[in-house]
């Protein structure tokens, strides 16, 4: 007797097959799926696998297109990014995988899903948190938190000894001493070598983009047109290369950004659950999107506004990490960036080369800059003494300070 259906976020590695079999051997049907968010896998051969291993059915979802405009978009109009470094690759990934998982376990009528994330991870509170936020009813497996799992399970030997006798065919390559999560966004590489902060990650490691030192000693120029805070247009300035499609926009990005080694960092963060980890990220096109953005915004948006917007970009990247994607709080948030990226418009034309992203120009026809008011050889629309009395003002603020400074001073 079956003891109900689940849906697995299956990759068809080590961990996910193992859990395939052992899911099945609880007792549950088990329906793979794989999302495809523009990482190097074999699907076919992960399809035939899942197959090999019993699944009741197989989903291999193409998601890059909505991946981009429905998660990556929105990050790159709140110019998204946890404390100070990280654009978040892993994070905006994980709702667009959750919500078609929730989709299918909902038409094939499963009561449960389940995910190979660990229990010390940020994976794990993303996905269960949107798995809940748009299916109420669903019930969650995670056997990386199950006690008769992971006591059996205690490192990757007892895993592949598990494979031996339950015929679960393994890859020949050897392990890389790291994890690593792979996506149209980013590569991030973590645990393993790397968990001593001190140790210089190999030169190896980074699989994405070329290493600036080797890049190409000549540069590439962009044009990137934005329309509504987001890109809707790149073109190479240098071959003519013109891509228009959110998807093909963001894919040309990635290339030319990986050819120049852009996106690289290292850094330790924050984990939501409680504790410091540390994480090595290539996010090339992002970061090509993210500096031109910046560069658009400021350009077209008043200074106030976007002193109140960087605030909940700040808010937005926080909820995101911290897997509520699909809060109200989130929501309400990404609906008042949207208003924010109403005039944000315009072109910006910059250079890639070796690591650097380097902004060039920019264009709008609806800039707030006035170089006419500006200009330092036309006085224009501007009484300079007017300066005098504005100095004045915000000096009262100042001078008050400073005063009761003086008599604090004086009576010690």
């Amino acid at each position: 007797m079956s003891k109900g259906t689940v849906v697995l976020a299956y990759s068809g590695g080590l961990d996910t097959s193992c859990i395939l079999v052992w899911l099945k051997e609880q007792g549950y049907d088990v329906i793979a799926y794989m999302a495809d968010i523009g990482q190097d896998e074999d699907f076919k051969a992960a399809r035939e696998k899942a197959e090999h291993l019993g699944a009741k059915k197989i989903f291999i979802e193409d998601l890059r297109a909505e991946f981009v405009e429905d998660f990556i978009w929105p990050a790159v109009k709140a110019n998204a990014v946890y404390e100070d470094r990280y654009l978040m690759g892993t994070a905006i990934a994980r709702p667009c995988i959750a919500r078609r998982q929730v989709e299918i376990a909902q038409k094939e009528g499963a009561q449960f899903v389940s995910h190979g994330a660990t229990g010390k991870g940020n994976d794990q509170i993303r996905f269960e948190l949107t798995c809940y936020a748009l299916y109420p009813d669903v019930k969650i497996i995670a056997p990386w938190r199950i006690p008769e799992f992971y006591n059996c399970f205690k490192g990757r030997n007892d895993l592949l000894e598990y494979a031996q006798k339950r015929n679960i065919p393994v890859t020949a390559t050897p392990q890389a001493p790291w994890s690593m999560d792979a996506n149209l966004m980013h590569i991030s590489y973590e645990s393993g070598i790397l968990e001593n902060p001190k140790s210089v990650a190999p030169p190896d490691l980074f699989l994405m983009t070329t290493n600036p030192e080797d890049a190409p000693n000549a540069h590439d120029a962009l044009e990137i047109e934005f329309k509504n805070g987001v890109p809707v247009k790149v073109t190479n300035m240098k071959d003519g290369t013109s891509k228009v499609s959110p998807l093909d926009i963001f894919s040309y990005l990635n290339e030319v950004g990986a050819k120049h080694g852009i996106g690289r960092i290292d850094i330790v963060e924050n984990r939501f659950i409680g504790m410091k980890s540390r994480g090595l990220y290539e996010t090339p096109g992002g970061t090509i999107l993210l500096m031109a953005h910046l560069d658009i915004e400021t350009f077209t948006m008043d200074r106030e506004v976007r002193r109140i917007k960087q605030g909940l970009g700040i808010k937005f990247s926080e909820l995101v990490y911290n897997g509520f994607w699909y809060s109200p709080e989130c929501n309400f948030v990404r609906h008042c960036i949207d208003k924010s990226q109403e005039n944000v418009e315009g072109k910006v034309q910059l250079s890639v080369y070796k690591g650097q992203v380097y902004i060039l120009a920019r264009e709008s026809a609806k800039s707030l800059y006035n170089e006419e008011l500006v200009s330092m050889n036309v006085q224009g629309d501007y009484n300079p003494t007017d300066a005098s009395g504005f100095i004045r003002i915000n000096a009262v603020r100042l001078k008050e300070f400073h005063r009761l400074q003086g008599l604090s001073s004086t009576k010690q």
